[in-house]
């Protein structure tokens, strides 16, 4: 039996009384409604659509019904998939001790006809969400449930909540309590329905928010793909920033080095042999990263030896996903490097580039996770845009590589025609100076042979002259032999140095006292230089200095550069000789020098100075050019040096020319070149 809740009248006797307690108690019912339903729009009006409303809504309606728990529960949502709760309690529950067995709203609706408190339009349908919709908000609740006055929201024709009244001590339910209720079901509607909206509202937003997440990243990598960026340092912030952005634990980029270059053109679903090295890696900073040390593991790993990357060959072209990789049954065949027991759920993409598989991008995470469509299509995305860019890396590296090497080859090329130019243009110079040579040896020689030939004709023309007296015949005749011996000297010079720098004989080395020698020289030029007004002096070292040498060429020698000072040396000059010995190097030599003052040597003049038939410029002195080519020619003979210096005098045109001649010395116990020859 139902019990109906009714009042004691305070007039039993008055009939009239009687008639109207039944419209004011209908008036009181409506005003009651009316204030709830107002009170229940101005916590809508007032309040954030979140689980707070619905408490404070679910707090009204407990204190108005007067039950102890009231509890509202929205539809499970398409959106988030959650159902959102509110549940309130009396003070008086709150007070008493909680018992300690656990109550389930499921059993409970199994034993209570719940349904009764639901209007006659119900379906089976509305009776399965009032059902599923207890137990979701208090199947875990210690409540002792004895009574439950339930019914469902219906916005737009569709149900999307219930409103659960609970009271702890059996009780039959009024009519006016069903009505009232039925009255705020219409506002609590509108509260389930904003919490929905506020949900889709909130869902559409972090959907927008992934979406630009994921077009800035596509973005991020599309600028990375156009810079200068080393390909390793690219690759790290490509797997860096998805791995962030899809929040991930743990992200890798890994790239295959083939065995056999060939693999694309065999078989599919074949493993190959190739060796998979990681190229870029991100953790998130978290204690179980920290604790496990990951980046601290071999970065590179044989793909002979990890079932979870053969997954990628032999599911060709699909990404493997793997929520909890510890439940299946090869675990033992993955790669350490990717600590599935501590991240066992695995995301792993190829990078495919016209069906050839360069690598893995790896997402892992500590706890599964159900991976969205949008995700899935975004990293597919990022794989294609690092795929791209290790191509073009590569293809850009093997251009480079060309083109360096054509560089190369160009520049070699370059240099050795440079070289061939330069060498061309020495023998070509050479040729000019040889030409030039050649002419002023012509020209030399034709002077040298024509002035003296020239004199001999002369002299045999006069010679032959009828009534020549003799002393004039003496005169011819002693013209005749100078003009004659001029030209053997100028042959046996020319025949000297022929023989010299063809090195037909070595040297004759003898042992002479130097000193009286040069004093011998000196005398014989004291007679040539007394017209001049030229003298000798002579700077000799005390004790005898004994020379190695071969005779004839060193007399030969001093010969030639007392000669060279005799001509260009200024009037009233003195020329100055000096021989010494010293040791260089652990060398012994004999030093001479020979130094006059006259006309200076430039720096140009120097370097040709001892050449056959060059003479210094402007020097009219007559000659044949051949006595300083003769000097060097024979110094070298004997494995000798000679130099020249000019130094200018101060506050004069004139300058101190030295001639140094350097020749090495044998000790008493040694061989003579001659000798060992």
């Amino acid at each position: 039996m139902k019990k109906h809740l009714s009042l004691p009248s305070p007039y039993p006797n008055d009939l009239e009384q009687l008639q109207s307690y039944p419209v004011k108690l209908m008036q009181h019912q409506e005003e009651l409604a009316h204030q709830l339903t107002q009170k229940i729009n101005h916590i809508i009006a007032s309040s954030p659509a979140t689980a707070i409303m619905l408490q404070e809504i679910a707090q009204l309606l407990g204190v108005a019904f007067k039950v102890d728990c009231c509890c509202l529960v929205t539809v499970t949502s398409e959106v988030s998939g959650e159902a959102t709760t509110a549940n309130w309690c009396s003070n008086e529950y709150l007070e008493m001790p909680h018992p300690s067995e656990m109550f389930s709203m499921e059993q409970l609706l199994m034993d209570l006809p719940v349904v009764q408190c639901a209007a006659e339009t119900l379906t089976i349908e509305d009776i399965s969400t009032i059902q599923n919709s207890l137990v979701v908000g208090c199947q875990y609740l210690p409540l002792p449930i004895k009574a439950v006055l339930a019914i469902p929201a219906r916005f737009g024709g569709k149900n999307n909540g219930v409103i659960s009244l609970i009271k702890f001590q059996p009780c039959d339910w009024s009519e006016s309590e069903k009505q009232l209720l039925k009255v705020v079901e219409s506002s609590c509607a509108i509260a389930f329905s904003q919490i929905a909206q506020a949900q889709l509202i909130a869902s559409q937003q972090q959907f927008l928010e992934k979406t630009n997440q994921h077009q800035n990243l596509i973005k991020q990598l599309t600028i990375l793909s156009r810079t200068n960026l080393e390909l390793n340092q690219m690759l790290q912030l490509a797997i860096a920033s998805t791995a962030e952005s899809l929040q991930a634990d743990r992200g890798l980029l890994i790239l295959l080095k083939y065995t056999d270059p060939l693999f694309r053109f065999q078989p599919k679903k074949q493993i190959p042999n190739a060796k998979a090295t990681v190229v870029g890696e991100w953790n998130r900073e978290s204690s179980t990263i920290r604790r496990h040390k990951i980046d601290k593991l071999e970065q590179s790993f044989s793909l002979l030896n990890c079932g979870l990357c053969q997954r990628v060959f032999t599911e060709v072209g699909k990404p493997v996903i793997i929520n909890d990789y510890t439940a299946l049954p090869d675990t033992s065949t993955s790669a350490p490097l990717f600590v599935i027991e501590v991240l066992p759920a695995v995301l792993l993409v190829p990078l495919e580039n016209q069906g050839r598989i360069l690598g893995f991008l790896v997402l892992q995470q500590a706890v599964a996770r159900n991976w969205q469509l949008a995700e899935l299509n975004l990293v597919e995305m990022v794989c294609a845009q690092v795929s791209n860019a290790i191509i073009q890396s590569q293809t850009l590296r093997q251009v480079q590589t060309l083109v360096d090497d054509r560089t190369a080859k160009l520049k070699s090329s370059l240099e050795l025609q440079g070289k061939l130019h330069e060498r061309t243009r020495q023998y070509v110079e050479q040729l000019r100076e040889l030409n030039e040579l050649k002419d002023e040896f012509l020209s030399n020689m034709s002077d040298r042979l024509r002035y003296p030939l020239t004199n001999m004709l002369l002299s045999i023309k006069n010679l032959r002259l009828p009534g020549i007296g003799p002393e004039r015949q003496v005169r011819y005749l002693d013209i005749l032999e100078q003009e004659c011996t001029k030209e053997i000297n100028l042959i046996n010079d020319l025949l000297t140095l022929q023989k010299l720098e063809s090195h037909q004989e070595p040297p004759q080395f003898e042992t002479i006292n130097l000193n009286p020698k040069i004093q011998e020289l000196k005398v014989s030029f004291d007679k040539k230089l007394v017209d001049k007004g030229l003298s000798i002096t002579l700077d000799l070292p005390e004790e005898q200095l004994k020379l190695q040498t071969e005779l004839d060429s060193f007399d030969r020698i001093l010969q030639e550069l007392l000669t060279n000072a005799c001509k260009y040396s200024e009037r009233e000059s003195i020329v100055h000789l000096e021989a010494f010995h010293q040791v260089e190097k652990q060398i012994d030599q004999v030093i001479i020098k020979v130094t006059n003052i006259g006309r200076g040597i430039s720096e140009e003049e120097a370097t040709y100075i001892f050449d056959r038939f060059r003479r210094g410029k402007g020097r009219w002195t007559p000659g044949t050019g051949l006595g300083l080519a003769l000097v060097k020619s024979l110094v070298q003979h004997l494995n000798g040096e000679i130099t020249v210096e000019s130094v200018s005098i101060s506050d004069s045109q004139l300058s101190e020319i030295c001639f140094t001649l350097i020749l090495p010395q044998f000790s008493d116990d040694s061989k003579l070149y001659s000798e060992s020859d």
